[in-house]
């Protein structure tokens, strides 16, 4: 049997590798648009502008992130978390399941 590689997230609308399995930090968070993943690490996105946005975990300072190859919005970034018990999110990002897809696993 050979080794497998890492287990890969892409984009849902062109197939571009956006995130690592290893990399997630929850799978307990909720998006726009359902469940959503915390990851410590994504690639192949571009970061929006920051805005402060309510979530259900209270004000949060946060960019939209989206697909580098075609755009589409995939979910988030924690710029800044205004509750001392949230500070952990800074700097993380948010997937949403319904915007990635598993590829070849």
């Amino acid at each position: 049997m050979g080794e497998r590689g890492p287990r890969i997230y892409s984009c849902s609308n062109c197939r571009s590798h956006v995130a690592e399995h290893d990399d997630i930090i929850s799978k307990a968070f909720t998006g726009r648009n359902g469940r959503a993943y915390l990851f410590q690490t994504v690639v192949n996105v571009t970061v929006g502008p920051k805005e402060d946005r309510q979530l259900m975990t209270g004000l949060h300072t946060v960019a939209d992130i989206q697909c580098s190859e075609c755009q589409e919005v995939l979910g988030w970034k924690y710029e800044k978390a205004y509750d001392e018990t949230q500070k952990y999110k800074e700097g993380k990002f948010i997937l949403e399941k319904a915007k990635v897809m598993k590829e070849d696993w």
